[in-house]
């Protein structure tokens, strides 16, 4: 068997699958076009984020019968067409999150007390106490929409400090706990100071947050988003936050971001958010530890060998 890797992952992952006889054979410079011309002499594929693994890139691969993504967003990815033609796709969310709770969590509590701000202005010659007073996270109602794997590892961050943590899944139920509410839409719309978003990218998520869905909000609210760029309407949330409906933002993702994650363009839009003191933007990273990319391609790797293990019996 002979997998194709085309993205860069932690050395475990090639050594997992050779153990278990798998070849691998690694082109991380590879595009899409040179992909395609060879994608019909293997039989699995191992990808981040490089390209689009779409339905013309599925119909090349005749031998195919594995993709596996390093990562939880799985939108780059033709699952329904690759479902259909018996390719099996895995991912490996499990590994990265812890890594996005703790980025989540340094995001707000950066954004509450003025972190980054009163930095910024210290290395101009600005010591000013007054106008950087924090916000204090104890008695605040956080909410959570999406409560899968980094939706869950956040609250349990947040369970030691003492804030109400309410939680909204459409397709998951019965999660409450000791520290989480599960309540409806409406309910984190009508009680949350905070709200963070934990879903993947979908044609339902796409654009979540929108003129409509802050207007439905009763209170004023702090964003937090580590998912995807394109579950925020941006250009509603600078709206927002200009007009004081929306508190603050951090977010680690950005809807002009590349397919790839790599970068972003830089519209109006965008050099408008940058000079709001309220905003903090880091470059996609959220899930970027040394101790998530092991996990993540170790995760990744265990689960196709323990497929392909099962399937052979």
């Amino acid at each position: 068997m002979r997998f194709l890797i085309v993205d860069k992952v932690h050395d475990i992952l090639k050594e997992k699958l050779n153990k278990n006889g798998i070849d691998c054979d690694i082109d991380v410079n590879i595009h899409y076009e040179k992909a395609l011309s060879i994608i019909n002499l293997y039989d699995g594929l191992i990808i981040r984020s490089k390209f689009k693994v779409d339905k013309n890139f599925l119909m090349h691969a005749t031998k195919l019968k594995y993709i596996g993504r390093v990562g939880s967003g799985m939108e780059n990815i033709d699952v329904v067409t690759a479902y259909k033609l018996g390719i099996v796709c895995f991912n490996s969310p499990e590994g990265n999150r812890n890594a996005v709770a703790e980025h989540a969590l340094g995001l707000l509590l950066n954004l509450l007390n003025n972190i980054s701000k009163s930095f910024e202005e210290i290395k101009k010659g600005i010591w000013q106490r007054e106008l950087n007073r924090g916000v204090e996270l104890k008695g605040k109602t956080v909410g959570i929409i999406g409560f899968g794997n980094t939706g869950s590892a956040f609250a349990q961050k947040l369970s030691s400090f003492e804030c109400t943590i309410l939680a909204y899944d459409k397709y998951k139920k019965g999660f409450a706990n000791d520290y989480v509410y599960e309540v409806s839409l409406s309910d984190i719309q009508e009680h949350c100071d905070i709200i963070s978003f934990h879903v993947p990218l979908t044609d339902e998520t796409h654009y979540y947050l929108n003129n409509d869905f802050i207007k439905a909000c009763r209170k004023p609210f702090y964003l937090i988003n580590t998912s995807r760029g394109y579950v925020v309407n941006t250009n509603d949330l600078l709206e927002a936050l200009h007009n004081g409906k929306i508190l603050g933002a951090a977010l680690d993702v950005i809807e002009y971001e590349d397919t790839s994650f790599e970068k972003a363009s830089y519209p109006e839009t965008f050099y408008q958010l940058l000079k709001l003191q309220n905003v903090i933007i880091t470059p996609h990273i959220a899930g970027w530890t040394n101790e998530s990319n092991k996990l993540l391609s170790e995760i990744l790797a265990d689960k196709i060998v323990n497929h392909i293990q099962r399937a052979c019996k």
